[in-house]
């Protein structure tokens, strides 16, 4: 039979749909495979995700873990600095009480006794300016002499002249004071000197001011700008008025000052109250901060 013309197209349509046929086969083999594979991988993906989702629930938890237990651990840190900085103020408190001599807040006046072997652990020169006598040698506590100082210096620059008229004195030198007292005034001098052992001079904390215009007289002294100044200003130094009006132990003594330390002396001005009138359990109290 002749091969004609009609037969080879048709043949040839034949061949090329089946190949059509084998190409979409194939093509739709590959995409099945692809999809089933990208399925798969989207599944151990999935799964990872899943996975590494409840591990970062774990680790946050963990974390919340840590956080607390850092939050505690600095709790009790924080307790425990405060707790070593209690002890260590508590050691800081012992260390003053334990160094300062309790004598310096004592209240002498008739009360207490000094006997005649005390003597304050160190003594220094008042600058001879400050001085009513220049000529004389005047002596004060050595740790609280700067404090004396400031206060006639400032006294100074407010245009008001205090001077010093006594201060330091010995147990045989207020002794003698005393024995010369007694010769003129008789048992009057119990009203204006103390026996010697009961003087707050001896602690060398305590001095007599004048005023440049009392030329070396205590007697009017209340009367003066020196003496009002101390009045308004002798606390911030740490001095107090030991004897005032109406005192149980001595006549008015406006220029007789006691140095009781910066915190006690702004007490007894804020409260409006003097040395004195304080219970010696309430004064010792103040010992530690004594020269602060």
């Amino acid at each position: 039979m002749a091969f004609t013309a009609h037969h080879r197209s048709t043949f040839i349509l034949g061949i090329t749909v089946a190949v059509l046929i084998v190409a979409l086969a194939y093509s739709w083999y590959s995409l099945h495979s692809l999809t089933s594979e990208y399925e798969t991988t989207l599944g151990d993906a999935g799964d990872q995700i899943a996975t590494l989702t409840a591990r970062l629930a774990e680790l946050e938890g963990e974390r919340g873990n840590l956080e607390e237990t850092l939050g505690l651990e600095q709790s009790k840190n924080a307790e425990f600095e405060s707790e070593i900085s209690d002890i260590s103020k508590t050691v800081g408190t012992l260390h003053k009480l334990a160094t300062t001599d309790s004598e310096l807040l004592a209240k002498y006046s008739k009360v207490y006794f000094l006997n005649e072997n005390y003597i304050p652990a160190r003594l220094s020169l008042i600058d001879t300016k400050f001085r009513f006598n220049p000529a004389e040698e005047l002596y004060f506590h050595t740790k609280v002499l700067p404090d004396l100082e400031e206060l006639l210096a400032d006294a100074v620059e407010d245009g008001v002249d205090i001077q010093v008229l006594s201060a330091y004195r010995s147990f045989g030198i207020q002794q003698d004071l005393k024995s010369s007292y007694t010769v003129t005034y008789g048992t009057g001098a119990n009203r204006f000197s103390a026996d010697q052992g009961y003087s707050e001079h001896q602690l060398g904390t305590a001095v007599d001011f004048t005023a440049a215009s009392l030329k070396g007289k205590l007697v009017g002294f209340e009367t003066t700008e020196a003496y009002e100044w101390l009045e308004s200003h002798g606390h911030e130094y740490g001095f107090v008025l030991s004897y005032p009006p109406g005192n149980t132990y001595y006549i008015y003594e406006p220029w007789h000052w006691r140095y009781v330390g910066k915190e006690l002396a702004e007490d007894l001005h804020d409260d409006g109250k003097h040395f004195h009138d304080l219970e010696q359990r309430e004064i010792n109290e103040y010992l530690a901060s004594f020269f602060d």
